[in-house]
């Protein structure tokens, strides 16, 4: 799980830098139709020309599922939601989508839909929605990544993924959803990310505060996979806590994060502002709702050490012993 999770992460961090690069050139488009053209995929090759502008005005990268020309001629002229369906703005390597585990669901253009990974890592071939792409990509300079299909994906194809499956990747059911919008309205995606991804799934604690860093400062900490559960986890506490409950805190309280043997240390600075651990909240309630709260940070919360996760019980005892008379808005 902890494997499949972070590759998945890596994924989300690889659309964001490439988010940050030139779009998509005309110059790559046209090659890209050309090669289109000369292999049996004239329909899409045409569509691509004419309607680029429309489907990925902006796009930085992309991974196009081309049907053939046979699957236009049974299909007919496919609506503009049909289209953006087989258009994902993430580019995905071969080897990605061969490492991805079965049920994983990719994201697509067309709003509130993605294709599902229906193959298995074990697998010598690589199937979403039930539909085999080529064998090896069409086209690939690293931002567009083309593949062939012989039939168009279906938006309302459904699969269950196996009881086996651990349900990592773009998950289906996401009750982070609201708290994810606000965090990418603010400039905070990968936060939005680790949630979307549910990392905390195998938590128990049934309320929690995220305080969550920018794209920028967490972006240029995220250079290790092995790190990404660590950091996630520091930010995490197991507990609902709005801001008018933070500030009642005395200095020296220690709250508890999902990041065994990791406490947020709470003190102000000489003019008064709340600090955890040196760092100020840049964003105060960024998001609250009736069991998750988010806090916005221009720093990242940074440990001295990396240690194994082992759950929160010590942190816990500590926080319960630290804020002694006071009892804010939390739920353990």
């Amino acid at each position: 799980m902890a494997s499949s999770l972070l590759f998945t992460l890596s994924l989300l961090i690889s659309l964001i830098v490439y988010s940050l690069s030139s779009p998509l050139s005309s110059e790559t488009i046209l090659d890209a139709s050309e090669i289109l053209a000369d292999t049996g995929y004239l329909s899409m090759s045409l569509t691509l020309e004419l309607i680029s502008d429309t489907l990925f005005p902006n796009s930085h990268s992309l991974t196009i599922f081309a049907p053939s020309d046979p699957a236009f001629m049974a299909t007919g002229q496919p609506s503009l939601p049909l289209l953006q369906f087989h258009f994902s703005p993430i580019p995905m390597s071969l080897e990605t989508l061969k490492s991805l585990p079965y049920g994983t669901e990719i994201p697509t253009m067309f709003q509130g839909h993605s294709l599902t990974v229906t193959s298995s890592p074990s697998d010598h071939r690589v199937s979403l929605n039930n539909v085999d792409i080529t064998p090896l990509p069409i086209f690939d300079d690293g931002f567009l990544i083309i593949y062939g299909i012989h039939e168009f994906f279906d938006p309302d194809f459904e699969v269950r993924a196996p009881e086996s499956s651990f349900g990592c990747g773009f998950l289906r059911t996401n009750s982070f959803g609201k708290a994810s919008e606000a965090l990418r309205s603010s400039g905070y995606s990968l936060m939005a990310g680790f949630l979307d991804l549910q990392v905390l799934q195998t938590k128990k604690s049934t309320t929690m505060t995220v305080f969550a860093p920018t794209d920028q400062v967490l972006g240029n900490r995220l250079g290790n996979f092995s790190e990404y559960s660590s950091i996630f986890l520091r930010h995490v506490v197991p507990c609902r806590l709005l801001w008018t409950d933070l500030v009642k805190f005395n200095d020296g309280a220690a709250l508890p994060t999902h990041l065994g043997g990791f406490s947020i240390n709470i003190t102000r600075s000489g003019g008064g502002i709340l600090m955890l651990n040196g760092v100020p909240v840049y964003y105060p309630n960024m998001y609250i709702s009736d069991w998750l709260v988010v806090h916005g940070l221009h720093q990242v919360l940074s440990v001295p050490w990396e240690g194994k996760q082992e759950g929160i019980a010590g942190a816990t005892d500590e926080f319960r012993g630290s804020i002694e008379d006071y009892t804010p808005d939390y739920e353990f």
